[in-house]
């Protein structure tokens, strides 16, 4: 199997300078309050770029991955903002009240929002976009998983929409129409969804022309394998019988045999 295609950085909109950022402003905000926190911002900012991977063990013998795509940075912030909103409440509570009670209290307002945070990105992490040369999977869940597949002869058409402030930050809207029961399926937080498109319909045609050069193949092989043309077959039988091997009358029939087949 060989390696997937590897895409420009520009491509993929890596957010690991997003998230150091973040993780930054909470250690000027923090001041030490809540290393549990830093700890896991620092983390989800080192090990972004080396998020779950789709299982190799799921593809065919001869298929290879061309994209493998996560879901863009935005779709981890929201639950990264309400984390540091909480945070900065937390300080507030701790500067101002101070005392053990600050302390609890605080807890209450940040131990959520670190849960929804991690559940944010547990579910990025778990959720994969996957073009190969073969089909399209989307594929996503924790525990529980759930996924779409599009074989790419199947694919009719696809569209991208991208807000203005989705294409400043490289994002946008992906569906795909296909032909069979789903019909159109809609994939959101796409990472520069116009460049997925054109990838798309890259390696449609290159499926498409694959499976037409199998096809021809596979007529020259049979081709080969059905043995002499019938012409060919008449020039063989008419020299056996000029040789004497066969009389005129079993030239004559063969010679009819053969002409009524074509």
């Amino acid at each position: 199997m060989s390696c997937p295609r590897v895409l420009p950085t520009v491509f993929l909109g890596s957010s690991s300078p997003l998230l150091c950022c973040f993780s930054a402003v909470s250690l000027l905000l923090l001041r030490g309050f809540s290393a549990a926190s830093l700890l896991l911002l620092c983390c989800c900012s080192v090990f972004y770029d080396v998020a779950m991977a789709f299982p190799k063990d799921l593809l065919s013998r001869d298929e290879e991955i061309v994209l493998d795509l996560h879901p863009h940075w935005w779709f981890l912030v929201p639950a990264g903002a309400a984390l540091l909103a909480a945070m900065i409440v937390a300080i507030l509570l701790v500067v101002f009240l101070g005392g053990p009670v600050s302390y609890i209290v605080a807890a209450i307002f940040v131990i959520p929002a670190l849960i929804n945070f991690v559940t944010a990105y547990l579910k990025w992490n778990t959720t994969n976009f996957v073009v190969t040369n073969e089909r399209i999977i989307s594929r996503s869940g924790v525990a529980a998983k759930k996924g779409i597949e599009i074989p790419l002869d199947r694919v009719n058409t696809v569209f991208f929409n991208q807000s203005v402030f989705e294409r400043l930050i490289g994002a946008g809207d992906l569906a795909i129409e296909s032909a069979g029961e789903g019909g159109r399926q809609s994939f959101s937080d796409v990472r520069r969804p116009n460049l997925v498109q054109s990838e798309i319909y890259r390696v449609i045609e290159a499926f498409e022309d694959n499976k037409l050069s199998r096809l021809a193949d596979a007529a020259s092989g049979s081709t080969a394998q059905a043995g002499p043309s019938i012409p060919d077959q008449i020039a063989q039988l008419d020299a056996l019988r000029q040789q004497g091997v066969l009389t005129n009358a079993e030239f004559e029939a063969k010679k009819s045999e053969l002409l009524d087949r074509m």
